[in-house]
């Protein structure tokens, strides 16, 4: 500790390495937090946790008995044990007795990415509802084909208010909040939508994970998915920064003489020399259009009618998807067993080898990602798997729970980890020493400091 400390003060570290460093190491030591509970006011098993995005205080949770409560994780409503142990009791929740409560089980929940006055609601009662904060009241209702198994916003957008939601329905359908209506029906998949994701790094590249066992990119400008995740397409290791890519360019032009640049550059446009007419024309024809029983037939969209566009991501129905922090990379979760990770520019399956751990069947998993220490935390019956997102180690494996864990969200300024499980409890798993009360210990033993709040 002290090491990092030397040498932020002496200019060596960077601001921004040295926290990174600070929060790595908080996230390594996150266990079951005993100064910290959230009291649940569920009767049934916690289906779906995000905190709010504007000030990570807020923390929203839906369960399979039709309710949705919400909570204050930075300040407590009372204490036990002589003020050791903070409770955070629901500021209030929405159930099956509201008048606008859902009648099912709620499946999802997302806050509005703006602010914390609007949170919206999927259930399996084929209804997706938004809620108004203030007034808890339901002021849009979008009925849907069919079960809503996920909901997702895009935590970037600026041109649009949109709720992508996957159901039974085999098509994604994307839910206007400014309208009020419907505004686009994708459609590609061959079974239900378990699970969609926002891309972190465009506001109209959206990802979705269905029964099928496929994950398709759409854009939502466009007609079609523009990409089919296939599990058999592959590369070895992470993709090179953008810093090494243009040093290996500058090294090989660097390597070339100053007359030996026109050449090579010569050679490589005789290379790339216009084929014959008719040699082009096939080409084209037989890009652009597929033989079938003696007759052309134009391909409606390369996502839609290629070879690939019945490639499968997983030997099973895709479970669970998220995205990282920087938009490069997707991880998946199936009913296989298997979890992947995936370079969403080439479309290739990393190979990254990640333990294959048995998963919940029938539902599906909310993932969390902690970019800091490049982790990533997984639901895995009823304990809750930690893997290494680069090499696949299991790094550690949290316990806990009385029954299946079916979510687990990541509160990056807290560095807490808040998971939800049939047992019907929600349960925080904190660093195990807390910033507030971090003792350190100077070079002259001599003083004592106490570290406050950042």
């Amino acid at each position: 500790m002290w090491e990092g400390f030397r040498k932020r003060e002496s200019g060596e570290m960077r601001p921004r390495s040295f926290a990174s460093r600070v929060r790595s190491g908080r996230i390594a030591s996150i266990d079951l937090s005993n100064r910290k509970e959230v009291v649940s006011p569920h009767k049934g098993s916690v289906n779906s946790l995000q905190v709010d995005l504007t000030e990570g205080r807020y923390l929203l949770s839906g369960a399979s008995d039709g309710s949705a409560a919400i909570y204050d994780v930075q300040r407590a409503t009372d204490y036990e044990g002589g003020g050791l142990i903070a409770k955070h009791r629901c500021l209030f929740s929405v159930g099956k007795h509201h008048e606008h409560g859902h009648k099912y089980s709620v499946s999802t929940v997302v806050w509005y990415p703006i602010d914390t006055g609007l949170f919206v609601t999927g259930s399996l009662d084929q209804h997706i509802k938004v809620w108004d904060t203030n007034t808890t009241q339901a002021v849009m209702n979008f009925k849907m084909p069919g079960k809503v198994y996920g909901t997702a916003m895009s935590s970037i957008a600026t041109s649009h208010m949109l709720i992508a939601a996957g159901s039974e329905d085999v098509q994604v359908r994307l839910c206007d909040i400014a309208s009020g209506a419907f505004t686009h029906t994708l459609s590609g998949h061959r079974d239900g939508v378990m699970t969609v994701e926002w891309s972190t790094s465009s506001e109209w590249v959206l990802v979705s994970g269905g029964c099928d066992g496929a994950i398709r990119l759409w854009d939502i400008r466009r007609a079609g998915c523009f990409l089919v995740l296939d599990q058999s397409r592959s590369q070895m290791g992470r993709r090179p920064s953008i810093s090494e890519s243009t040093s290996k360019k500058g090294m090989v032009s660097q390597s070339l003489p100053t007359g030996h640049y026109s050449s090579a550059k010569s050679l490589m446009h005789h290379k790339k020399t216009p084929l014959r007419p008719g040699i082009k024309q096939l080409a084209n024809l037989r890009k652009n259009q597929i033989v079938a029983k003696g007759t052309m037939v134009q391909r409606i969209h390369p996502g839609m009618s290629s070879s690939r566009s019945h490639a499968t991501a997983h030997y099973g129905a895709v479970t669970g998807l998220r995205a990282t922090q920087d938009g490069m990379y997707l991880l998946s979760a199936g009913l296989d067993s298997r979890f992947r990770l995936w370079d969403i520019e080439s479309g290739c399956n990393t190979l990254v080898n990640f333990e294959s751990t048995r998963l919940q069947s029938g539902k599906a998993i909310q993932m969390a990602v902690a970019e800091e220490a490049s982790l990533v935390f997984v639901p895995c019956m009823m304990s809750v798997k930690v893997f290494d997102i680069w090499t696949g180690m299991t790094s550690r494996t949290l316990r806990g729970h009385f029954e299946a864990v079916n979510c687990c969200y990541y509160n990056r300024q807290d560095q807490e980890l808040y998971t939800g499980s049939n047992d019907r409890q929600i349960l925080v798993w904190s660093p195990s020493i807390p910033v507030i009360a971090e003792v350190v210990l100077p070079p002259n033993p001599s003083t004592l400091k106490i570290r406050k709040p950042l």
